[in-house]
């Protein structure tokens, strides 16, 4: 076996690793989405309030950012890892002692703990990036944020079958499986190899620099466009569940079919956007986000519900995955760790206001008003893309 063959297999063991990691990281918020805002109208009485506790979980996500960027820089990919890992577990494990307790503020508390060890897992898909050559770079992105679609067959059926184990205590069982599975991953980080982070070079570009480069603009928005809808409409739907009469196992297949066809697709878009574009896959996603919204309005059967969540998914997908490969062509590899960071803090900060406002906003203006709230943004993103992608021809055409 030749020397790039072996580095090649070497490559692609790495990504395999992210995989699985993504995939038991995922887990644990795909499980939150089939409970938080049931568990949340439980504990604080208030619809309103109900989706809160996501609401703490996402602004964690997005605070986690900033210091897990210093982590990566000082201390390489794998300890930052491990650190999220850690952070999940104590999630969980406080998450349960708030069921017991019957005690809002400390569920909260847990979606604190949570939502940083989430936020830490989200540079899985930038890791993927980092160990793969430029020709893979694409497929290696789409293939880690695949991984959750494991996620999305276990995490919900873990909720059916373990949220009465231990009753009175309703998904008290569900929070203690979950801890065991950031331990795997920490195993599978074990001996995991990864590039070192690059060197600090002797003029830092300004931040505000690469924030204002269109392709960042561009990523950015659509990354925000695509988590921000998604969690919309994702984060109320248990809540209007509840009030049309669907049962907890009725709600997680729901939730069930919403994630696998957010990351089943991660298989083939890679492939996609290597054959038709990234800027042309961002626009299907947005077609398809804008068709959930007319299935959502047309009737509220389980099968209405189940057909627009899987059309939600599918397009956060295309554009997620689509805003994250073209975020990684507006810096360098000495910029990457600060662009990546302030992109998630952009992106993760949108959507802890959207999980909070997905409470108000159906509790307060109803499922209808809440579903036509996803059109604006997506018409703002497209309208960026178009503008970036003309400003591209323009260059080219000059160039």
């Amino acid at each position: 076996m030749s020397a790039t063959t072996q580095a090649d297999s070497a490559m692609r063991a790495t990504v395999w690793r992210l995989f699985f990691c993504q995939a038991l990281m995922n887990a644990t918020m795909i499980g939150q989405v089939a409970m938080g805002a049931l568990i949340g109208h439980s504990l604080s009485g208030d619809n309103a309030l109900a989706t809160l506790p996501m609401a703490v979980q996402m602004t964690a996500v997005m605070a986690a950012s900033i210091p897990a960027s210093i982590i990566f820089a000082r201390y390489g990919r794998r300890a930052g890892f491990l650190v999220g890992a850690g952070l999940s577990i104590m999630g969980s494990a406080t998450f349960a002692l708030g069921i017991v307790l019957h005690d809002f503020v400390v569920y909260c508390a847990g979606a604190a703990f949570a939502g940083a060890g989430f936020g830490i897992a989200q540079h899985y898909r930038f890791a993927a990036a980092e160990a793969a050559t430029p020709e893979y770079r694409p497929r290696a992105i789409a293939l880690v944020m695949a991984g959750p679609v494991l996620s999305a067959v276990f995490g919900p059926e873990l909720v059916k079958h373990s949220y009465q184990m231990f009753l009175p205590y309703l998904f008290l069982g569900t929070y203690l499986a979950l801890m065991l599975l950031p331990v795997i991953c920490a195993l599978l980080l074990t001996g995991l190899r990864l590039p070192p982070p690059p060197p600090k070079p002797k003029v830092a570009t300004p931040l505000s620099e690469i924030m204002l480069r269109p392709a960042f603009v561009a990523a950015a928005v659509a990354g925000l466009v695509a988590y921000g809808t998604m969690n919309l409409a994702m984060t109320a739907t248990p809540l209007e569940m509840m009030i049309c009469g669907f049962s907890v196992s009725q709600t997680a297949t729901v939730i069930q079919i919403h994630a696998i066809a957010m990351f089943a697709p991660g298989f083939v878009t890679g492939h996609l956007i290597t054959r038709f574009g990234v800027m042309r896959i961002i626009t299907v996603g947005a077609a398809l986000t804008a068709a959930c919204v007319a299935v959502a309005l047309l009737g509220q059967s389980f099968w209405h519900f189940a057909l627009a969540l899987g059309l939600l998914g599918v397009g956060w997908n295309f554009m997620f995955v689509g805003a994250t490969t073209l975020l990684s062509t507006s810096h360098s590899p000495q910029e990457r760790v600060r662009a990546q960071a302030a992109n998630d803090f952009i992106v993760f900060g949108t959507v802890a206001c959207t999980a909070f406002l997905a409470g108000f906003v159906h509790a307060r203006y109803g499922w209808s008003v809440l579903n036509l709230t996803l059109l604006p943004p997506l018409v703002v993103a497209m309208a960026l893309l178009a503008w970036q992608r003309l400003r591209a021809r323009r260059i080219a055409v000059v160039g």
